[in-house]
């Protein structure tokens, strides 16, 4: 299975989990490095998180992180094959959730979850909207439906398409939007799920894309 449709399962599973838990500690910082010795020097950096953002450089991007979420990446990013090969072509990034994926709530576990996959991967893919072709029939497989079809989505410079998606989950909505952008020979996708639009649109607002200009000092 491909890396996506691995991560839409945990993200579909997670979503049908329900009561928010109350006092959570923000994450510890966190830095991904491959330490296997199979790994392979192309293979991107995996980046890092600190102070509530993580921080990819070499895909040149950053992704607010809301206080108190858990971090979940190097659980659901573990993979016991040694195919060095299998793991270049497909990199969970990142993945972040409200709440524990394991712990009961009554609302939808809003996440944040960044992959990339070899463009290789997929014959015949020339730019991120093809990508939705595969994307688009894995969702609606998982039951949700297509709310917008995959339209151009700017981040200051950097263009990038967007879908959006939405499935009933009993009296909630579970709402859900994929960015993608091919960089570097990769498909990196950015996958936002929420319990309303606006809370989607507000994780989102908090991806960027290059250096941030460090505020002048008042004088």
């Amino acid at each position: 299975m491909k890396l996506w449709g691995y991560v839409a399962s945990c993200l579909f599973a997670v979503a049908l989990l329900s009561q928010a838990v109350q006092g959570q500690q923000p994450p510890e910082p966190r830095k991904l490095t491959n330490n296997s010795s199979n790994a392979i020097a192309s293979t991107p950096d995996f980046g890092a998180i600190a102070n509530g953002v993580y921080h990819n450089t070499a895909f040149g991007f950053t992704c607010k992180i809301p206080y108190g979420w858990v971090d979940r990446t190097p659980e659901i990013s573990e993979d016991p094959s040694p195919d060095s090969n299998a793991r270049k072509k497909s990199i969970l990034l990142l993945a972040v959730f409200e709440r524990p994926p394991e712990a009961s709530g009554d609302s939808v576990n809003s996440a944040v979850v960044v992959a990339a996959e070899a463009a290789s991967s997929y014959p015949g893919l020339r730019n991120a909207e093809h990508y939705f072709g595969p994307l688009t029939e894995l969702t609606k497989s998982k039951g949700l439906k297509v709310v917008n079809e995959p339209y151009d989505y700017s981040m200051g410079a950097m263009q990038l398409v967007r879908g959006d998606f939405s499935k009933p989950l009993g009296n909630l909505t579970m709402h859900q939007s994929t960015l993608v952008m091919m960089e570097k020979g990769y498909v990196v996708s950015f996958t936002f799920i929420g319990g309303s639009e606006d809370e989607v649109d507000e994780l989102v607002e908090g991806l960027s894309f290059g250096r941030k200009e460090t505020p002048a000092p008042h004088k």
